[in-house]
Parts: C-alpha cells; sequence; structure tokens
C-alpha cells in the first residue's frame, strides 16, 4: 500500500489497478484541469487549511497523473451531484451500548411509536388534501362568476375581448404566484415531485426535497397551477407533501423553526426516515384517490426499491387515516356530516354498469392505442424538457415561460368555448351550469371541460349520457388539451400528471364509445358510455406512467366497481407493454434527464463477466483506526475523494470497517482528539443524531497548526461489520446487494483482506444498460 501525504499512520490509497472509464466526459481537458485547480484553491481557503493538505502528490507520480484524477472526480461530480442514503445502520460501540442500556419495555416503547408517527402522519396529509381541495373550489367558483358576469355584460355590447383579456390577467396572476414561489424558494417543488419521492425512496438523497419550505411552495403552488387554468391536476403533488410531513413529523423537531423535542429521536437517521416518506407517499395516493391499498402498492410497486415486510400494516393504517380524514372533513363542509362520500380529491362517481365479454378485443385495442399515445405524449415532452435544459436556464425565463403558457391555455379554452355551437339543456349534466355563448336556460358543453376543475371534467366524461356531448366538441377539446398537458408538464410550477391524462384518455375513449354506438345504437351494450371513457382513462394513463398492480387497485378503489378489474388489467398491461417499445415512463424520463443515479430492478444486461475489480472506485482513500488530525483534514478537503465514506484499516494494513464523512465532520467540531480527551471519554450517539440531518461542510471547522498533530481514535466510532465483496465478484451480484439492502458503500477486498477499492451506486449506474459500449 501507498502512503500519500506527510504521516505513515493516517492516509493511504490502495493499489490503482487499471485506471476506470471516466463518467462522462465535460468540455476538453485544459477546462477541466483549470477547473480543478480553481476549486482546490477555494477549498483550500474555505477550510482555512494549508494547500498542502489539500491535493498530495507523491513523489513517484507526475503532476500531470495527479491532476488527471482530480479532473476525472470533477467530472464525475458535474455529472451527478446527490448524494446517495444510508439505510445500513452503524452497529458502532456507540449503538451497541446504547441497546445495552435499553430495556424490553423501552424496545416495545419505540415500536409503539412508530404506529403514532403514522397515524399523525395520514391524519396530516388528509388535512392537507381538505386545505387544497377547499382553496381550489373557492377560487375557480370566484373566477367563474367574474368572468361569467363580464360575458353576460359583454354579448349585447359586443365586447367579448375584455372577458378574454380579464380571463387571461386572472389566470396569469393566479399562476405567477406559482412560478416566482418554486423558481425562488423552492424549485424542487415543481412538477408532480413522484420523479424526487421515487429517487429518495431509491435511495438517493435529493437536495431539499423533503424540507418544509418545498411543502409550503408545493401546496400554495398547486393550487394557483389548477386554479390557473393550467392542464394540471392536484392529485400527483399530494403524493410529495405526503411524503414532506412525513419526514418532518418522525423527526419529532423543526430546524427551520428551531423546534426541538425529545419525542422520536431515535428516527433520526435515513433508514427510518426512508421508511416513514414510503408511508407519506402512500397516505398522498390514498387522500388524492381515496384508495388505501392503491397507495400501499404505490410506494411498493413505483417508489420502494427495497421493501420492508414490517412497513406493510403501518403505511396501510396511515393510508386509511388519511382518506377517512379527507372524507371526514369534506362532509362537514358540505353540510353533510359522517356522509363519507368525499374519500379523495377527485370522485369518479359510481359505476353501476357492466361489459360483455366481445367487448374485450375492443378494450384491448384501446389499450393499445393508450399505449401509443402515452409513447407520443413522452416522446414530445422530452423534447421540451430537454429543451428546456439546454436554453431556459435562467430563472427570469422559467417565469416567463410559464405565464405564456398560462396565457396560451387561457386563450385556448376561451377561443374553444366561443367557437362552439354544442349547447345542451340544463340539468343533462348535474355538475356543471355555465351558460357563456348559449341561450337562456343552455349550457355549453365546452365549457364544461375547459372552465371547469379537471376533476369536474372527468367526471362529466365518465357519466353524462350519450349524446350529451358532440363528437366535434370532443375532438375540438383533446387535441389542443393533449399539447397543452405535453407542454406544461415539466413547468417550474407544482403540477400532476395523473388527472390531465385521465381526462386525454377519457375523451378519446368516449369518442370509441360513440363510435361503438353508430355501429350498433340499438344494442344495449353501446348506450353506457362511462365503461369506455373509463378504459380509454386507464389505456391513457397506463402508457403514459408506466404502472400496473397499483394503478389497477386505485382505479378499482376509486370507481367502487370490481366488476371492471379484468379489462382494467388488460388495459394496462397493453398500454405499458405497447409504451415500453418506444420510450421509458415519463417518470423514469425525468429520472433519466435529471442524471440520478436511481438502480433499476434488475442488472445491466450481459454484465457477468465484469467484475468489482472493474466497476470499483480506486484508488481507495484509508484512515487508520487511530488517525492524525491533518490527515482527516486533507482526507476531507481533497475534491478526489468523492466518497461519503472511507475504510479504515489497521497497522498491517486489514481491513477494520467504514467511517462516514459526516462522522469525521462531527468529530473535528467537537475536537475528540486523543490528546484533549479523559481516557474511555467519547461522544454520545445523541450528538450525531442532532446534527442529521442538515451537516455542516468542512469550512466551518477550525484546526489550529497545533491541533492537526493530534490524533483521532476511530475505533469506537466505525461501523466495524459493513458490507463487503471480493474483487471477484461480478457486477449482477454488487447489484443486487445495493438493490435489496439499500446499501450506499460496499468494500471491494482482496484475498489478504486488504481494501483495493470500494464501490458505491455511482459506480454501478454509470456501467447503464450497455456495459459493453462502455
Amino acid at each position: 500500500m501507498m502512503d500519500v501525504g506527510t504521516s505513515t499512520t493516517g492516509i493511504n490509497h490502495s493499489p490503482t489497478g487499471s485506471e476506470s472509464d471516466n463518467l462522462l466526459h465535460i468540455g476538453s481537458e485544459e477546462n477541466v484541469h483549470e477547473e480543478f485547480k480553481s476549486s482546490v484553491s477555494s477549498i483550500s481557503r474555505g477550510s482555512g487549511l494549508k494547500s498542502t493538505h489539500t491535493v498530495f502528490i507523491d513523489s513517484n507520480q507526475s503532476v500531470k497523473e495527479d491532476v488527471d484524477d482530480v479532473a476525472n472526480a470533477v467530472r464525475q461530480r458535474k455529472a451527478v451531484d446527490f448524494e446517495a442514503l444510508d439505510y445500513d445502520n452503524i452497529e458502532n460501540e456507540l449503538h451497541i451500548e446504547e441497546e445495552r442500556k435499553m430495556t424490553y419495555s423501552d424496545w416495545k416503547w419505540i415500536q409503539l411509536q412508530r404506529w403514532i408517527v403514522c397515524m399523525m402522519i395520514g391524519i396530516s396529509t388528509g388535512l392537507i388534501a381538505v386545505v387544497i381541495n377547499i382553496t381550489i373550489m373557492q377560487l375557480m367558483d370566484l373566477k367563474m362568476a367574474v368572468v361569467e358576469e363580464a360575458i353576460i355584460r359583454c354579448v349585447k355590447d359586443r365586447c367579448l375581448y375584455v372577458p378574454l383579456l380579464l380571463w387571461i390577467a386572472m389566470n396569469v396572476g393566479i399562476v405567477s404566484i406559482a412560478a416566482l414561489l418554486t423558481v425562488f424558494v423552492a424549485p424542487v417543488a415543481g412538477g408532480s415531485g413522484i420523479p424526487q419521492i421515487k429517487c429518495f425512496l431509491n435511495g438517493v438523497k435529493v437536495p431539499d426535497v423533503v424540507r418544509l419550505k418545498s411543502l409550503f411552495v408545493k401546496v400554495v403552488g398547486v393550487v394557483c397551477s389548477v386554479s390557473g387554468g393550467l392542464a394540471v391536476g392536484k392529485e400527483g403533488p399530494m403524493i410529495h407533501s405526503g411524503a414532506v410531513l412525513a419526514a418532518g413529523i418522525s423527526q419529532g423537531r423543526s430546524i427551520t423553526f428551531r423546534l426541538k423535542t425529545r419525542f422520536f429521536k431515535h428516527f433520526r437517521n435515513d433508514r427510518e426516515k426512508r421508511d416513514f416518506v414510503c408511508a407519506g407517499a402512500a397516505a398522498g395516493v390514498s387522500a388524492a384517490f381515496g384508495a388505501p391499498v392503491g397507495g400501499v402498492l404505490f410506494s411498493l410497486e413505483e417508489a420502494a426499491s427495497f421493501w420492508n415486510q414490517a412497513l406493510t400494516w403501518r403505511i396501510f393504517l396511515c393510508s386509511i387515516l388519511s382518506s377517512y380524514t379527507l372524507n371526514l372533513c369534506m362532509s362537514i363542509y358540505h353540510h353533510h356530516p359522517g356522509d363519507m362520500a368525499y374519500p379523495g380529491l377527485i370522485n369518479f362517481g359510481k359505476f353501476s354498469g357492466t361489459y360483455e365479454g366481445f367487448e374485450l378485443p375492443v378494450f384491448f385495442v384501446m389499450g393499445v392505442f393508450g399505449g401509443l399515445s402515452g409513447a407520443a405524449f413522452i416522446a414530445i415532452n422530452h423534447k421540451i424538457t430537454v429543451y428546456r435544459i439546454k436554453y431556459l436556464t435562467a430563472r427570469f425565463i422559467k417565469v416567463i415561460e410559464v405565464l405564456i403558457v398560462s396565457a396560451i391555455s387561457a386563450t385556448i379554452a376561451f377561443v374553444m368555448i366561443y367557437l362552439n355551437t354544442d349547447c345542451k339543456p340544463l340539468g343533462e349534466d348535474p355538475n356543471v351550469e355555465l351558460q357563456f355563448m348559449c341561450n337562456d336556460g343552455q349550457y355549453n358543453t365546452m365549457g364544461t371541460l375547459f372552465f371547469t376543475t379537471p376533476e369536474e371534467g372527468v367526471k362529466s366524461l365518465f357519466h353524462d349520457q350519450l349524446g350529451s356531448i358532440q363528437p366535434a366538441t370532443i375532438i375540438m377539446f383533446v387535441v389542443p388539451y393533449f399539447f397543452l398537458s405535453c407542454w406544461t408538464y415539466g413547468l417550474q410550477v407544482p403540477s400532476g400528471l395523473f388527472i390531465p391524462s385521465l381526462l386525454i384518455g377519457a375523451a378519446w375513449g368516449r369518442l370509441v364509445g360513440i363510435c361503438m354506438n353508430a355501429i350498433c345504437p340499438d344494442c344495449d351494450w353501446t348506450q353506457d358510455m362511462s365503461k369506455y371513457a373509463l378504459i380509454g382513462a386507464a389505456a391513457q394513463l397506463g402508457g403514459t406512467v408506466r404502472m400496473t398492480i397499483s394503478l389497477t387497485v386505485i382505479l378499482i378503489e376509486a370507481t367502487g366497481n370490481i366488476t371492471y378489474s379484468l379489462p382494467l388489467m388488460t388495459v394496462l398491461l397493453v398500454a405499458k407493454w405497447v409504451g415500453d417499445l418506444f420510450n421509458k415512463g415519463i417518470y423514469d424520463m425525468h429520472v433519466h434527464l435529471a442524471r440520478v443515479p436511481i438502480l433499476e430492478w434488475e442488472p445491466p444486461p450481459l454484465s457477468t463477466n465484469i467484475h468489482a475489480r472493474e466497476v470499483m472506485g480506486k484508488p481507495a482513500v484509508t484512515l487508520k483506526e487511530v488517525s492524525l488530525v491533518s490527515d482527516v483534514c486533507s482526507v476531507l478537503s481533497d475534491p478526489r475523494n468523492c466518497h461519503s465514506g472511507y475504510p479504515v484499516t489497521d497497522s498491517e494494513g486489514k481491513f477494520r470497517g467504514l467511517v462516514l464523512r459526516t462522522q469525521l465532520l462531527i468529530l473535528l467540531k467537537h475536537k475528540t482528539f486523543v490528546e484533549r480527551s479523559a481516557p474511555g471519554e467519547r461522544l454520545k450517539l445523541s450528538v450525531f443524531r442532532d446534527t442529521y440531518p442538515r451537516y455542516f461542510p468542512l469550512s466551518i471547522v477550525n484546526v489550529s497548526s497545533e491541533e492537526e498533530q493530534c490524533h483521532i481514535d476511530l475505533r469506537p466510532y466505525l461501523n466495524p461489520a459493513p458490507y463487503t465483496v471480493y474483487e471477484h465478484a461480478s457486477l449482477p451480484k454488487i447489484f443486487h446487494l445495493f438493490r435489496a439492502l439499500g446499501l450506499r458503500h460496499l468494500v471491494v477486498l482482496n484475498d489478504d483482506f486488504k481494501v483495493v477499492g470500494i464501490v458505491t451506486r455511482k459506480d454501478i449506474w454509470k456501467w447503464g444498460h450497455h456495459p459493453k459500449d462502455m
């Protein structure tokens, strides 16, 4: 092992072997080298350390080779600026000592606290859903009243441009609030939040994704986005909102408000937080669709990469309480206390019809079309998102784009209503009474689709009688709405995709029903438009998000009719299979564009002949069990050491455990030095919990020249038994260890139990799906 630095008790670089491939090539070599030099200089100044402790150049290596190594690290950091979660428990001496003092009653109390936290998450998520739902309804009613009054006044005076401008101004004004909050306060709150939560539950720490400010922007933003007439829904953001609530409640404190309690202190680690976030995501699904079972399955299928079986019942209780809380509060709001008719933010209504066996081929074809339509939606949105990433980088440009989309959406809606001549007598659709350009006693059918909330539009397409909406009206609506939805998803505003997809699918599904009725107008099975609208909605949603099991259960629970389980499952599977032939699902596509090192369900194909020594990061920087403070500072400040964990070796170079970067920072800040501590004195586990999750940077740690010569005993704090593999282990075996156990680091050893490298999820992710092409 080759010593690096000034001391033989500190840092070691393991044998390198062959140099690994770069993750990404960014710019020219010269530019990366210059970036490396400036980053080294800034780190030296920020840490208060001497530059000799920042970059180590061994006498046997050239400066060029050393700079190349760091340039590679800079590229990787530029490509993947994310950290992984520490799902593996650190069973060090502090943890063992605490457990030794714990009684069986203490253990039972901790288990009970987990149930209490899940109950609090469910109730809180339900209350947030109530606030969002009522606020949107009030704003929509106010906006409708103002615009309709202006239309009535201007029909006689021939000044219809006034209500149009008024409609645009109100929409743009409301949406601008969402855009400004998202862009300048919490950019991570943009979109539905499902891709970010999926990454978090997969084991990737997305910055600010579960912060309180993200929840505030999410709630206010989704209210403004939906009320402002954008082609978005409020159901998707509920999943993100539930996750943020779960992350906050489970910690028993608020760093933002400087509120600290002793409650739930045992849950202040990545493992417990990730489990509760899983419950929060399920509660969000339950509140959105009134589907507790679907919420549990959603967390299992779409979000969680590794599943703890003990979570199932706690998450189910959380989901039930979320739906029940929303149901109870909405029944009180509608002056029907105790009427359990409001289980979710969207109410599909009752589906009492049935279907014939010979209709299954028709549903099959609808599934194929749903897959094609979903793939087209994703392809268009992909082009738009790539354009945004490349060119729309300035914050004010992002806000302007949102305002432009809002103005265009309002204009299209108003023009379509003005051109529409499909008027029906009041009462045919009990959900709406929007007259607009129609005569007295009639309502505008286009207004039911464009001027109400998307949820009301879906309900109208599901349950309006045959003939209540003309085919031309549906076509005039669905074509522009499809492209508006493609453009809207990905804007810097909180926005859901579930309801727009359901609305698009229900529209063309109803067209299929009208065509079937035209073929056989006297057949009883062609009189029910609801089943075709439902199947179309399921096909479109399945072709876009590519979920199967959870989506089937969600739709069955939302409709309250298990009769449609077979056609729903068939359509969702067909739509997914067809869509997968062309591209990934919408959420996976956005995760891929964000360069997040998320692990797929299966390892890369044809990768058994790839071994750990080819995958691992090398050289591995190791520390001694008792290290010099100067060596620890050098490791932490060196930009080449991008790992967040460092193997610890004994005097013979044999592996003895793993210590995290965050642990080293805490030890330095508290100056836990051997020379300045009493025998046996060490930090308590509570110190590490209190620092979680916002760890401080090295720049605020002040280490004097005298203290640099002190030593730190790492043995009480390191994880003595982390997961390890031999250098001959195959890539699939390493992949399954990461996927099943939620690992962050995997130390690679040789036959002499010496460290030769370390594998992180970034090392696995960079091989991608075609390792032979690397």
